[in-house]
């Protein structure tokens, strides 16, 4: 299995990109949506790769982050939840957007992605938040607001409370998510920004 591709990016459609690498164009399936995110035709990408294989199939689905990535193999494990709804739902919600959704029980949020009925989005929800609880992690609910001993840990609120509680959803770490949030967060920024900035700097 494929865990990414680096290479030229050669052609970009509506549904997929090509990437050349030493020679072997590499087709794989990355709406625009995601594909916007890796770069310009002629740049030099690394696209994160899921290799999907049936009897009479075998296709690449590809991710501009590994976080896209990870939340897609969650998806998965989501039963009657196959890689192209996964992809689908990847592709018209980032990871700290479906993490928020999940964890605030937003069935409606998740039925708006084009190819999820009713039933999936809440077989969504009821499974992983199910795997959350046995990690140990309690994700329907919202964390208190963080104080901070002189010294200690960062002060965190509102929009930045959310955004850490949607990072540890992805399975970082408390005190890395508070970090995160910190150092990137401004006035005004909203929450969806909040969380792609900091996933950035998470993956570094």
């Amino acid at each position: 299995m494929y865990a990414y591709i680096k290479g030229e990016l050669v052609k970009r459609t509506d549904d997929l990109v090509v990437v050349d690498n030493n020679g072997i164009g590499y087709e794989i399936f990355c709406p625009a949506a995601i594909s916007v995110n890796l770069g310009n035709v002629g740049d030099m990408v690394t696209v994160w790769t899921y290799q999907a294989v049936r009897e009479d199939d075998i296709s690449l689905y590809g991710f501009a982050a590994p976080e896209e990535k990870d939340m897609f193999l969650l998806l998965i494990t989501v039963s009657g939840i196959g890689p192209k709804v996964a992809h689908s739902i990847c592709s018209q919600m980032d990871p700290g957007t479906l993490a928020m959704t999940v964890m605030n029980s937003d069935v409606k949020a998740l039925t708006s992605v084009k190819g999820l009925g009713k039933k999936g989005a809440e077989r969504i929800i009821l499974e992983i938040k199910d795997k959350l609880k046995k990690s140990g992690l309690e994700a329907s609910t919202v964390a208190s607001k963080l104080t901070v001993p002189s010294g200690g840990r960062v002060m965190v609120s509102g929009p930045m409370d959310d955004a850490v509680e949607a990072l540890m959803v992805l399975g970082y770490k408390q005190s890395d998510a508070e970090a995160a949030v910190s150092s990137v967060y401004s006035d005004n920024m909203e929450l969806q920004d909040i969380i792609r900035a900091s996933l950035r700097v998470l993956s570094r």
